[in-house]
């Protein structure tokens, strides 16, 4: 595959920033398999905007040529409290992330999970460089960082917690990452090592930095960032704390239609549309073309064969919001079906879940 294809595959949606772009096209140039990586902790059952979002661009990445890194980071769970800090919860938690990933990207041999805590055990050099980045960020600046876990500056904390930016920035290094990936929301810790790596010696990664998917409800600022913009996409993110706002990746046809029922869709509003967000990074990923069925008197089926139809047509009022909702909860149903089926089977894997998503 040649270059281009190549920054083409890493470039495109969901991709909205790479720190830096010319930094990437050399690495491409002189490696035929860098290394990725992407970290998640282990925090509930898992919904569009992890799955399928994240999924999509580790798929772009295999295709890419590079060598993939799912890292289930069990330790940092256990530091934000995640599953009720319950050990035994979190290590059957990433059974199940890793279980759903691997059917959802397949079985490939340039992809691999780590567990944090095997990357960790007898491991003195990651420790000296949790240690090492510390010492080199002030206090002021790590409590910046903590939006990385869902977290205020202004919530009570713990004294743990402050060692989570530096212990995600210590995981790059020891995964010996090319490129780091993660959702917009990760953006700081990716910036804070890439500023301390020349002075630690450190190899500085190449940050790619996703599109969040937003929650059903009406977006709103949540005092994560002062910038407003990225605030506002923290904030209004589909999250697993929020599952009022999710489709999970097990939600039967009935909930997916209840929660789409109920999303907020205002007609003509194309801004922060959760349902118009569904239907541009995830249907016509899926599919070449989005049928909206509706009755004669309301203008018949129509076809759209780009995002950008829809997305006209919705801003016109010429697509009403149920019948955007409606025909979205159909594909989506559809889109679900097969991992859903998967799952089906492996009932346990999800039991431990139960009390902090439903």
């Amino acid at each position: 595959m040649d270059l281009e294809k190549r920054l083409e595959l890493i470039k495109r949606p969901p991709t909205e920033e790479i720190i830096t772009e010319s930094e990437l096209k050399k690495l491409l140039e002189e490696k035929e398999h860098p290394q990725h990586y992407i970290g998640f902790e282990i925090s509930g059952l898992l919904h569009l905007g992890i799955l399928f979002l994240t999924g999509y661009k580790i798929k772009d990445f295999l295709e890419a040529g590079f060598n993939c890194c799912i890292f289930l980071a069990d330790w940092h769970t256990f530091i934000n409290r995640k599953l009720g800090g319950d050990w035994e919860r979190i290590k059957r938690g990433a059974e199940y992330f890793k279980e759903a990933f691997q059917f959802f990207l397949g079985k490939h041999k340039r992809l691999k999970f780590v567990l944090g805590s095997e990357l960790y055990h007898n491991n003195d050099e990651y420790w000296m460089n949790v240690a090492r980045i510390a010492r080199s960020v002030t206090l002021k600046r790590m409590l910046r960082c903590l939006t990385i876990m869902g977290r205020k500056q202004t919530e009570k904390l713990d004294a743990a917690q402050l060692i989570y930016p530096p212990m995600q920035a210590a995981d790059i290094i020891a995964l010996r990452v090319d490129v780091a990936h993660a959702g917009t929301d990760q953006r700081k810790v990716h910036v804070l090592l890439r500023e301390v790596a020349n002075k630690l010696g450190f190899k500085k990664p190449i940050a790619v930095h996703t599109h969040l998917l937003p929650g059903l409800t009406k977006p709103e600022r949540g005092g994560y960032e002062e910038n407003a913009e990225l605030d506002l996409r923290i904030s209004s993110k589909m999250s697993k704390s929020k599952p009022w706002t999710c489709i999970f990746i097990h939600d039967t046809e009935e909930e997916i239609e209840r929660k789409l029922k109920k999303a907020w869709c205002p007609g003509g509003e194309i801004e922060y549309n959760p349902v118009l967000e569904i239907v541009k990074y995830i249907i016509f990923k899926e599919r070449k073309e989005f049928r909206v069925e509706r009755e004669t008197k309301f203008g018949g089926d129509v076809i759209f064969k780009n995002y950008e139809e829809v997305e006209k047509a919705f801003k016109r009022k010429e697509l009403h919001p149920q019948d955007l909702k409606t025909n979205v909860a159909r594909e989506l149903n559809r889109i679900i079906a097969p991992i859903r089926k998967h799952f089906e089977r492996k009932q346990e894997m999800l039991e431990i879940f139960k009390e902090v998503t439903r």
